[in-house]
């Protein structure tokens, strides 16, 4: 079954690596003109704006989602009582769709009748709160939807790091009397580096692939102001009829990917290795 699975994302990958090596248009042709749909793809200013704001979305969505998930892993490894509870609450937004959440966000940041709105029906008339229609924070109101989204499954990951540390470690430090804050700072996170980085690179990811939750907020919009690489490639291939370039974008973002994944990896299998030998050495 796994093998039959990877020859299918291989053939489909190859696939379209050829594909964006013609000048296929609606449906697929079989020429070859090198990499002149590479080309066109890096003179479109529309992509290079679209990463623009992935950057943008990817800074605030990671390092968000990274802080809010530790912070709610701590709260919850307090041992507060109805743990269960809340570990059920602050994880079910991920359980939601990124349509839903998007539809739900959409919503809430509405100036009309949304957060904005009821916030000046409490007395504040001059609140303003629209970051979903203006250009220049249109990015931020999406990666706000996201992080509510993502930083549930970030707790799950950061909590089960934390429960896995030796608790002799908590002894030895409120006796020597040192600031919880530098315990989890100096102490705690180091320990947690197999979890930090396998939390970065999900959530990297999902910065790369985000589409969902554009669309269903913003549409890109207003204008491009929150458009994304994804949407950029879906539109070319369904609403432009342009398949070749919409391939060309799609093989740029399995790179970008691989540029993720292939550091990290090297990474772990090196500190996997030198935990290996410290093991035989002792």
């Amino acid at each position: 079954m796994v093998l039959v699975t990877l020859c299918c994302y291989l053939c489909a990958t190859l696939w379209s690596v050829r594909i964006s090596l013609s000048s296929s248009r609606s449906f697929p042709h079989y020429d070859f003109v090198g990499l002149s749909q590479y080309q066109r793809l890096f003179d479109n200013q529309r992509w290079f704006d679209s990463f623009e704001n992935l950057f943008l979305f990817g800074v605030v969505f990671i390092a968000a989602s990274m802080l809010l998930g530790f912070l709610l892993a701590i709260f919850i490894d307090q041992k507060i009582r109805a743990e269960s509870l809340f570990r059920t609450i602050f994880l079910y937004p991920y359980a939601m769709s990124f349509v839903a959440t998007g539809l739900v966000w959409q919503w809430i940041l509405n100036p009309e009748n949304g957060l904005q709105q009821s916030v000046r029906q409490l007395g504040w008339s001059e609140f303003v709160f629209d970051w979903i229609t203006t250009q220049d924070k249109a990015i931020y109101a999406v990666a706000i939807a996201a992080v509510w989204q993502a930083s549930g499954l970030v707790m799950a990951l950061m909590l089960a790091g934390l429960r896995s540390i030796d608790t002799e470690i908590w002894h030895a430090t409120k006796i020597d009397g040192i600031p919880p804050w530098r315990v989890y700072f100096f102490i705690i996170l180091p320990m947690l580096k197999p979890t930090v980085s396998t939390v970065f690179l999900l959530l990297a990811t999902s910065v790369v692939k985000v589409f969902d939750v554009v669309i269903s907020m913003t549409q890109g919009g207003p204008g491009m102001a929150s458009d994304v690489p994804a949407r950029f490639i879906m539109d070319h291939l369904f609403s432009r009829a342009n398949l070749a370039l919409a391939s060309a974008g799609a093989v740029t973002l399995l790179l970008m990917v691989l540029m993720l994944l292939i550091p990290i990896w090297y990474w772990r299998k090196h500190q996997s290795g030198k935990a290996l030998k410290a093991a035989v050495l002792c």
